[in-house]
């Protein structure tokens, strides 16, 4: 594995403890950074060089301050993030959230399975192909 990490967008504390189980059975946990609202993962992403943007955002779509769709609108209009992959892992089905979410250029969308094998799973195919498999576009110089 090479050493791009994950950025894990989640306010539930119960989900994220099941995606750290996850990914920790995976051996991916040491890549991950979480934070808990889509303020923080706006300010997260703003602040790094292209160079150091995560390999993969694993975005809810029910979020405090900033919701899913929002993080994502402003992630797809600046030329630093629009190509970033952007995961969305929500427990929501709902076709409009599907929608809007591949409207607004999400990358994938999964539902979060309610069995915790079938969970952990999920999320390490999520790391394997998000960080061992997919080939991200070249990254853009910073403009200051």
């Amino acid at each position: 594995m090479n050493d791009k990490t994950i950025l894990l967008v989640e306010d539930n504390s119960d989900d994220q403890v099941l995606v750290m189980r996850a990914f920790k059975k995976s051996n991916f946990m040491d890549k991950v950074v979480v934070v808990r609202d889509g303020a923080a993962a706006l300010d997260y992403l703003f602040a790094r060089d292209p160079g150091e943007m995560p390999g993969v955002v694993l975005l809810d779509l029910k979020l405090p301050k900033v919701n899913g769709l929002e993080v994502l609108q402003r992630l797809r209009a600046d030329e630093r993030t629009q190509f970033l992959p952007v995961v969305m892992l929500t427990s929501s089905d709902e076709e409009r959230d599907i929608n809007a979410s591949y409207d607004l250029g999400i990358n994938s969308y999964i539902c979060k399975p309610v069995d915790f094998v079938r969970f952990a799973e999920a999320v390490r195919r999520l790391g394997v192909y998000w960080l061992a498999l997919n080939v991200a576009p070249p990254q853009k110089k910073r403009v200051r």
